[in-house]
C-alpha cells in the first residue's frame, strides 16, 4: 500500500516535471527561431509566449509543493493547465487569421500605405516595421508557429490536468 502511494505521488511529480521541461523547451525554441533564425515575432506571437513565461515559475512552485502540500500543488498545476487552454485559444485565433478565416487585429496587419516620398520617410518606415499577424512567416507540415503553439498548448493542458489530478489523489 505504501509503495503504490509513493508511485502515485511520483507520477504527479513526474508529470509536473515533464510540463516544466516541455514549457521551457517550447519557449527556448521560440526564442531560438527569433534570435538565431531571424524570424521576428508579431504581436500575437509575443502574446502567446506569456503562458510559457507564467507557467515556468508556477511549475517550479508546484514542484516544490508536490511532496508537502500536494493539494496546493494540484491547484497550481490546474491553473497552469487552464492558462495553456487559453493560450491554445489565442493560437487558434492567430492561425485562423493567417489562413484568412477571419481578420487579425488591425495593429498587426499592413495597411494600404503609399510609397515613401523621401529616403527619410523610407528609413522611418523601416524603424517602425510591423510584423504581420495575418501572414505565416514559416510552416512545417502545413502548420505555422501559431498552429504548432496550439498543439503544444493543448498537450500541456492535458498533461496539466493529469498532473493536477495525480496531485489531488495524493492529498
Amino acid at each position: 500500500m505504501l509503495e503504490s502511494s509513493k508511485a502515485e505521488r511520483a507520477g504527479g511529480y513526474r508529470l509536473g516535471g515533464l510540463m516544466l521541461f516541455a514549457s521551457a523547451g517550447a519557449i527556448l525554441t521560440a526564442l531560438g527561431f527569433q534570435y538565431i533564425g531571424g524570424y521576428d515575432p508579431c504581436a500575437l506571437c509575443l502574446m502567446q509566449r506569456y503562458a510559457y513565461y507564467a507557467a515556468i515559475p508556477l511549475l517550479f512552485i508546484a514542484m516544490a509543493l508536490a511532496t508537502e502540500k500536494p493539494k496546493l500543488a494540484g491547484f497550481v498545476l490546474l491553473l497552469v493547465a487552464i492558462g495553456f487552454l487559453a493560450n491554445a485559444g489565442l493560437g487558434t485565433y492567430h492561425a485562423g487569421a493567417e489562413w484568412k478565416y477571419w481578420p487579425g487585429p488591425e495593429t498587426c496587419s499592413s495597411g494600404a500605405a503609399g510609397l515613401p516620398q523621401s529616403a527619410a520617410d523610407m528609413l522611418k518606415g523601416m524603424e517602425n516595421r510591423v510584423v504581420r499577424c495575418d501572414e505565416a512567416s514559416w510552416r512545417l507540415f502545413g502548420l505555422s508557429f501559431a498552429g504548432w503553439n496550439v498543439l503544444i498548448s493543448l498537450a500541456l493542458f492535458a498533461l496539466g490536468l493529469r498532473a493536477a489530478a495525480a496531485s489531488a489523489r495524493n492529498a
